[in-house]
């Protein structure tokens, strides 16, 4: 018996969402939907009974795509289904996992396999936050119930698995029940909730100002002299902490993500049994989405977390950390560029001053930038691969679906393998051309920073993500009216 054959009985055991029987109506799906939303923000609202105020947040510049919130439930966010992604299109990439994803049971097992991965890697991403002394438990509250600190250490352990399956079983309930993907559903969650912080709050930030855009300029028109506000330093003060620069950069990205989710290839297909009956398969400059983008920064976040564990233990080969930020050596190369903080050399040197560290050189910080593009860009074109080969969006699987809707392309035989020529010439191309833009557009918009501090790969996602669940809408209500269309989408 081979090792997939061995391990299907496991993955077929393993606890799941039950799904419909039959077709899921349009109204019922949204109420799914929406009220998997509202359960996301009450978890993400709901603290780490015994956390210590002491404790570090190792993914604070991942927050915004991991769609955690630090200190509740949902520490973990979907970092651990995002990892167990990644495992296995990289093994599936390379072969090392012989899969045909255009094959249902070879689907189910690669669904199975991720699921069962999942698991593991809340254990290995909740493990080392424990053990490595990142999140502390508040000895006030254990003498108080009369336990051990390491009695309420493991309370925390169980509280972080527990937030770490909840949100994996409700992704699953989007997926199944619902309107889209889950984890999309909770970076839009996470990303809205930083950006209407980054426009309304009244919280001051580091700097002294109000963290929102609109009470920070009540607080400047009222406080500072428009006679500083027209000098050299004060431009780069109404552009940087005045927050212009972050929300010029928001409403950039927002528009150029929408007008490139518009931009596709459009593939002329005709019905082969009704006469006149035409439409087309559009192939998006987006094609694989910019979900890739997730994996390129969970990657980043998973070596982070490895230097953060090794400097912890006083082994700094890697480099050194203050709090979450490294501050030399290789991590800091590797850190993802967030803000202007990151690249700009006289606010490095501010930044780097305020944690009492030693600034990096100027071609040091080019370096690092230079590391993070290829980080983006090459990473978006190997990953966008990996995702449509292992989603069931490449030539193949794609043909197949064409196919089996009684569609096929004009001047070719009605087969398979014609549909599959015409896909590959295009379907390839397009995802290593849309992966290599959107990682330049991420890299460019981090650099620029965002409202709210959600970062260029947050806003890109959350951006992208409401376009497509807005597409996600209207086909839904579409099939709806039209249950025919049903067929070609497989529902």
């Amino acid at each position: 018996m081979s090792l997939k054959e061995s391990l299907k009985p496991i993955f077929n055991k393993l606890p799941a969402v039950a799904s419909p029987e039959g077709h899921v109506h349009f109204k019922n799906k949204l109420m799914w939907t929406l009220g998997i939303l509202v359960l996301y923000f009450i978890l993400a609202n709901v603290p780490l009974f015994g956390l210590s105020p002491d404790s570090i947040d190792l993914f604070e510049s991942y927050r915004a795509f991991f769609a955690g919130a630090s200190g509740s439930l949902m520490l973990l966010g979907i970092g651990p289904i995002v990892t167990a992604s990644i495992v296995l299109q990289l093994l599936v990439g390379a072969n090392v996992i012989n899969l045909d994803m255009s094959n249902p049971e070879d689907q189910a097992f690669f669904q199975g396999a991720q699921k069962a991965l999942v698991f593991v890697m809340i254990v290995l991403e909740s493990l080392p936050q424990i053990v490595g002394g990142f999140v502390l438990p508040d000895a006030g509250i254990a003498a108080t119930l009369g336990i051990s600190v390491g009695a309420l250490t493991f309370i925390l352990f169980l509280q972080i698995c527990i937030g770490g399956v909840l949100i994996l079983f409700m992704d699953e309930v989007v997926a199944k029940w619902g309107i889209g993907s889950g984890v999309g559903l909770f970076i839009v969650a996470g990303v809205s909730q930083q950006i209407v912080t980054g426009l309304f709050s009244w919280v001051r930030d580091s700097t002294g100002l109000p963290a929102g855009f609109f009470p920070k300029w009540i607080y400047i028109i009222q406080n500072v002299g428009t006679d500083y506000l027209f000098t050299g330093d004060g431009l780069m003060f109404m552009l940087i902490r005045g927050g212009i620069l972050a929300l010029s950069s928001t409403i950039l990205i927002f528009l150029i993500v929408v007008y490139v989710e518009s931009t596709r290839i459009e593939i002329p297909l005709a019905h082969s049994a009704v006469r006149g009956a035409r439409g087309k398969f559009p192939v998006k400059l987006i094609y694989a989405s910019v979900l890739p983008m997730i994996l390129v920064r969970a990657l980043q976040a998973n070596i982070q977390l490895i230097g953060l564990l090794l400097s912890s233990r006083g082994i700094t080969i890697l480099g050194e950390f203050q709090g979450s930020t490294p501050i030399n050596g290789v991590m800091y190369y590797l850190s993802p560029i967030n803000s202007p903080y990151d690249w700009i050399p006289s606010l490095v040197r501010e930044s780097f001053t305020s944690l009492g560290a030693v600034a990096p050189a100027t071609w040091q910080i080019a370096l690092h930038v230079l590391v993070d593009a290829v980080f983006l860009i090459g990473g978006g074109m190997i990953f966008a691969l990996f995702w449509i080969e292992t989603t069931g969006m490449g030539p193949k699987p794609t043909a197949k679906k064409i196919f089996n809707s009684g569609m096929q392309i004009p001047g070719f035989r009605r087969n398979i393998g014609s549909i599959e020529k015409v896909m590959i010439r295009y379907i390839p191309k397009v995802t290593i051309i849309g992966g290599a833009f959107i990682g330049a557009l991420t890299l460019v918009a981090s650099m620029l920073g965002t409202l709210g501090g959600a970062g260029g790969t947050g806003l890109l996602l959350a951006v992208s993500i409401t376009y497509r669940l807005y597409e996600d809408i209207a086909s839904e209500q579409m099939m709806e009216m039209h249950p025919m269309v049903r067929s070609f989408f497989g529902k």
